[in-house]
C-alpha cells in the first residue's frame, strides 16, 4: 500500500527546503498528488529513491545551479512571489506594491514617492545626447544606470533599507531619463512641471507609459503595461538573475548588480524574444500574411520568436494571462486579428506553446512604442527582482563560486 508524505516530510528526507521540493515538481523530477483536503502529498517510495540518488542534476549539456531563495517559486505553468500567485496579484496590485512584497515581504505600500535624483537624471540625459535615434531603449537603460550610479555618492551602502530606497530611486531614474516617444506627451509633461501635482507622484507604470506610448496609443493599454510589469518583476533564477546574484555575492553595489543583469538581458536567448515578436508583428500587415511571414523565418533556419519556454514545457501561464488581459482591455483593437492569426499558424505548425515574450511584444506593438520597448519594459520590471535577490546575497556570508568541469589537455 502506498505511503504518502507531506511536503515538509519530503523536504526533511531529501535534506532540502520545501520550495526546492516544489521546484523538483515543476521540473518533473518528483510527482505531486492532492489528498482529500487539497494538500500536496508525495509517494514515499519516490521520495526515498530520489534521496538515495542524491539531489537531481541535469546532463552536462544543460548544467543547473541550485541556490536557495525565498523570493519566487516556479510552478507548473506560473510563478509565485513569496507564495502568492503572480498572475492573481497582477489583476489588482500596482507595481510598487509588488516591489515592496518582493523586497521585504511587506504588502503595504508606504507613502514614499519613487523619486529619481535630479543630478542623476540630468547626467543620464546628457550621456544620451549624442546617441542616434535608432539606439534601442534597453541600450539606453544600460547607459542610464551607469550615469545614475556615478551621481550617487552613497551607493555602496548595502543595508536592506538603503537598497530599497536606492531601488525606488533607480527605477524612477530609468523611467525619467528615457526620451518621449510622443512629442505631444513631452509637451504635456513640460507644461505640468512645477504644478501642484508633480509627475513623480504618479505610479511608475503610468510614468513609463507616458515615455514609451506612441502617438494615438489607446490609453487603456496603460493598465496592460502595469499588469505586464507585475508579471515580469521576477522569475526565480533566470540567467540575468544569476548574474545579479553573482555580482551581489562579491558585494557589488546595487547599480552594478543591475548593470550586470541588463547585460545578460541583451542576449538574444534571454530578453530578445519580445524584440523579435515586435518585428514579426510589424512585418505582418494582414492576418492572411501570417503563414508566409512565419514560413520565411523557418526556411531561413530562424527560431520563431515568442514560442517555447525552458521551464514551462506545456505552456507559459504568464503568456495566457497577459494575452487575455490585453484582449479584455482593448477587445476591438484592429491589430489583434494579426496576432491571433500568428498564434493560429503556430498551432498549425505544431510550434511550442506561446510564451510571455510574445504577449509583451504584442503590447509594445499595439501601443506604437519604439522598437525594442518590450526589452526595456522587461528590464525595468525585472530590476525589482534583481534587487530582491541581491539583498539575499548581501545577507549571505559567502560569495558564489562556480567550478568548471575541465575538459582540456592535462598538464605535462
Amino acid at each position: 500500500m502506498t505511503r504518502w508524505m507531506t511536503v515538509e516530510e519530503a523536504a526533511q528526507r531529501l535534506g532540502v527546503k520545501t520550495a526546492t521540493v516544489y521546484a523538483y515538481v515543476s521540473r518533473g523530477v518528483l510527482a505531486r498528488r492532492r489528498d482529500p483536503e487539497g494538500r500536496s502529498v508525495f509517494d514515499a517510495g519516490e521520495v526515498e529513491q530520489l534521496a538515495l540518488r542524491g539531489r537531481p542534476r541535469r546532463s552536462s549539456a544543460h548544467p543547473e545551479l541550485v541556490i536557495e531563495s525565498t523570493v519566487t517559486l516556479l510552478g507548473e505553468d506560473r510563478h509565485f512571489y513569496r507564495g502568492r500567485d503572480a498572475t492573481v496579484l497582477a489583476e489588482t496590485w500596482p507595481f510598487e506594491r509588488v516591489a515592496a512584497w518582493l523586497w521585504s515581504g511587506d504588502d503595504y505600500v508606504h507613502p514614499v514617492r519613487w523619486t529619481a535624483s535630479a543630478e542623476g537624471v540630468a547626467a543620464a540625459r546628457a550621456a544620451q545626447a549624442g546617441l542616434p535615434a535608432s539606439v534601442l531603449p534597453l541600450e539606453r537603460q544600460q547607459l542610464i544606470v551607469a550615469a545614475l550610479a556615478a551621481a550617487n555618492p552613497v551607493r555602496l551602502t548595502l543595508e536592506p533599507v538603503a537598497v530599497v530606497q536606492l531601488g525606488q530611486s533607480l527605477i524612477a531614474g530609468l523611467v525619467e531619463a528615457l526620451p518621449f516617444a510622443d512629442p505631444a506627451r513631452e509637451r504635456a509633461a513640460a507644461e505640468a512641471a512645477g504644478t501642484d501635482r508633480p509627475l513623480d507622484e504618479r505610479s511608475v507604470s503610468v510614468r513609463l507609459w507616458a515615455r514609451l506610448a506612441g502617438p494615438g496609443a489607446d490609453p487603456r493599454l496603460s493598465d496592460v503595461l502595469r499588469y505586464a510589469m507585475v508579471l515580469l518583476a521576477d522569475h526565480e533564477l533566470a540567467s540575468s538573475t544569476l548574474a545579479a546574484r553573482v555580482a551581489a555575492s562579491v558585494r557589488a553595489d546595487p547599480y552594478a548588480v543591475v548593470t550586470a543583469a541588463l547585460g545578460v538581458v541583451s542576449g538574444a536567448l534571454h530578453g530578445g524574444a519580445s524584440l523579435g515578436t515586435e518585428a514579426m508583428l510589424a512585418e505582418t500587415s494582414d492576418p492572411s500574411e501570417a503563414s508566409a511571414v512565419m514560413g520565411r523565418r523557418l526556411r531561413q533556419g530562424e527560431r520563431v520568436p515568442g514560442f517555447g519556454h525552458a521551464v514551462y514545457r506545456h505552456g507559459d501561464g504568464r503568456a495566457n494571462a497577459l494575452l487575455n488581459w490585453i484582449k479584455g482591455v482593448v477587445p476591438g483593437h484592429p491589430r489583434l486579428p494579426v496576432a491571433d492569426a500568428i498564434l493560429d499558424e503556430a498551432r498549425r505548425r505544431r510550434l511550442p506553446a506561446v510564451n510571455v515574450d510574445f504577449a509583451l511584444g504584442l503590447l509594445a506593438h499595439l501601443a506604437g512604442m519604439p522598437r525594442g520597448s518590450g526589452e526595456a519594459i522587461f528590464g525595468m520590471a525585472r530590476t525589482v527582482g534583481w534587487l530582491a535577490h541581491a539583498m539575499e546575497e548581501y545577507a549571505s556570508p559567502t560569495k558564489l563560486r562556480l567550478r568548471a568541469s575541465y575538459t582540456g589537455p592535462l598538464p605535462g
